[in-house]
C-alpha cells in the first residue's frame, strides 16, 4: 500500500469535495495521499485540519512471533517444597 511518508517527496495539490455521512462531515481521501494505518488523529491548526495516521502497537502475540529461539539451555533452579506456615 502506497503511503506519503515523512521526507517523501510531496504529491500534488488535489481538490476534494466534503460530504455527509450521517451527521458527520466526510471526505475521500485520493489513492496518492493514502495512509499505511487504520486509525488517524486529526487536529486542528488555525483554519487547517492535519490527519497523520497513528502506529500501531504490536501484540504481545506479534512480538513473541519474531522473538528468535535461545541457545542456550536454561540453568536448572533448585526449588524445595514450600513449608507450611501458621497463618493465625
Amino acid at each position: 500500500m502506497p503511503s506519503l511518508d515523512e521526507g517523501a517527496e510531496p504529491a500534488a495539490t488535489r481538490v476534494a469535495r466534503l460530504f455527509r455521512n450521517g451527521r458527520n462531515q466526510a471526505l475521500r481521501i485520493p489513492r496518492e495521499f493514502e495512509l499505511d494505518a487504520d486509525e488517524v488523529a486529526i487536529h486542528r491548526e488555525a483554519r487547517r485540519l492535519i490527519i497523520e495516521p497513528i502506529d500501531r502497537k504490536p501484540s504481545i502475540a506479534e512480538v513473541l512471533a519474531g522473538l528468535e529461539p535461545l541457545e542456550e539451555d536454561f540453568p536448572e533452579i533448585e526449588d524445595p517444597p514450600t513449608k507450611p506456615e501458621d497463618l493465625l
